[in-house]
Order: C-alpha cells, then structure tokens, then sequence
C-alpha cells in the first residue's frame, strides 16, 4: 500500500485500524487493510514523530522526539499534545497509564491519560533508552541502545540493567514474546536476543551480520518478525531459534504489526505499508 509520505512506527489500533507516523511529514495516518487512508495533520509539523502503540483508554499514542512531545489521537482524529523531552519509546503498560523513554537524560517516564507525567531517573549516563514493552511480569522493559544492556522498571521506578555478552550491540526494538520471555533485535551487533524474566540473556546470530535489525513484535503464528533495516527485508525467528528472510518491497523497514488480516504490517520509510 503505497502512503504518500514517510511511515516510521505502525501499530493496531482498537478499531482494527492501522494506526502510522509520517516521521517527516509531521502527520498520523490511519488506514483499514484494502481502503484509503485517512491522514490527520498535526500543528506544529516539525516534531518528528516516531513510535505509536495503542493506549488502554482507547486511543492510541505516539512520540514527537524532535518536538519534545507526546501525542494522544482518538479513533475519530481528536489530537492532544504533552511536552516531554526526547521521547521515543512507549507502550500500555499495566497500570492504565502509557510508559515512555526519554532517549536523551537517561530517564523512563510514566503518562496518564490525562496527561500527569512522573519521569524516573536511570543510574546511567548517555545510555539511550528506546524502545519499551510491557513485561509478562508486571514490570517495564526497555533496550539501553549505548548503555549495551536490557533494563527493567517496575511500576514503582525501580530500575534493574542486564549488560548484554556480545559488545556494541546496540539493542532496540523489544517485544514480549509468546513463550514468558522478552524478544529484542540488536542493529549493531546483528542477532535477535532473548531475555528471560530471570535476566538470562539468549543471542540468535543472524544470516546477515550486517542486516541493522530495527524492530520487533509477536506475530499471530506464535513466532517472532522482525524490520532488517540495513537489507531491506524482514526477519521471522521461532522461539526455537530459527530464522527466515523475506524482502520487502521498498527501502527503509522501521515499525511493523501484527494486523487485524492476521498478517504482519511493515512501516517503510520509502513510502509505503507493506504486508506479509
């Protein structure tokens, strides 16, 4: 499905919607599999905005990194804005609220629907947290990119960091995975990791060392997809360690979803949602 902009996070929204960013355009877009797209503008324009996810209070929300802001978008298209610095990351996390990271200032924080932000300091410095997930445990989980390690937060901001074996893996994405664990991708390191909630760390070597792996989510055959930035192509990993490759049509593979069809979306910068 060819958008005509820039499409960086994509999530499923509860109307069984595709919910996307226009990273570059300043934009959110929404599309049912097989209709047009209905594009929302947002004012100012220029915050970048990155990572979505569906919130529990039925709308979804996205971060502006460059903009300082998170942004709250209802089914019907209502926008509403709340400065933060630096987000990137965020998820619904257990307790009704959205949890975010702060990808500059080492911090993770916390946003009511309302718009209440509590923000918890993390004991490292220049660390980069980006992307997060709730854990099957009740706790936030989130990848340290320069920090080199996997942290986790509970509800009341005590932090835990898991360095990672393999040096400058540069971790990203990060899901929960089908099996109790959590699932991330390293870009600079090329391997799909495994953490379990005990903090032992798993790591699947990738066919292509170089492919920059980007993303990560649980798809509806109980396997793990994941974006290959680098390749252009889209990785599968069974909890068993096994990997497929599949290209993609485009350039630029960011966010993906696992779709109301039962297939899984993939954001393409290049100007596209493709689906496998």
């Amino acid at each position: 499905m060819l958008i005509d902009g820039s499409p960086y996070g994509v999530a499923t929204g509860p109307d069984d919607a595709l919910w996307f960013t226009l990273v570059h355009e300043g934009r959110i877009g929404r599309v049912t599999p097989g209709m047009d797209p209905t594009i929302f503008q947002l004012d100012p324009a220029d915050g970048r905005p990155t990572v979505i996810a569906a919130g529990v209070d039925g709308a979804l929300w996205f971060t502006e990194f460059t903009g300082g802001r998170i942004g709250r978008i209802t089914v019907d298209g209502t926008i509403t804005a709340f400065e933060t610095a630096s987000p990137y990351g965020i998820t619904a996390g257990p307790d009704g609220a959205m949890w975010f990271t702060q990808l500059q200032g080492d911090q993770i924080g916390r946003i009511t629907p309302a718009g209440e932000i509590t923000r918890y300091p993390l004991a490292t410095e220049g660390a980069m947290p980006s992307m997060i997930v709730t854990g099957p445990d009740g706790a936030l989980w989130f990848t340290l990119n320069q920090g080199n390690a996997i942290g986790r937060i509970t509800l009341d901001g005590e932090a835990t960091h898991y360095p990672l074996p393999t040096a400058d893996a540069a971790p990203v994405g990060i899901c929960a995975g089908p099996d109790g664990a959590l699932w991330f991708v390293e870009i600079g390191a090329g391997q799909v990791g495994r953490i379990g909630t005990s903090g032992t760390i798993t790591e699947f070597p990738l066919p292509d060392r170089a492919a920059r792996p980007h993303a990560i989510v649980t798809g509806h055959d109980g396997a793990l997809w994941f974006t290959q930035w680098g390749s252009g192509t889209l990785g599968r990993i069974t909890t068993d360690g096994t990997i497929e490759e599949f290209p993609l049509e485009g350039a630029e593979p960011h966010g993906l979803t696992a779709g109301p069809d039962g297939l899984i979306w993939v954001a393409m910068e290049s100007g596209a949602l493709v689906r496998h």
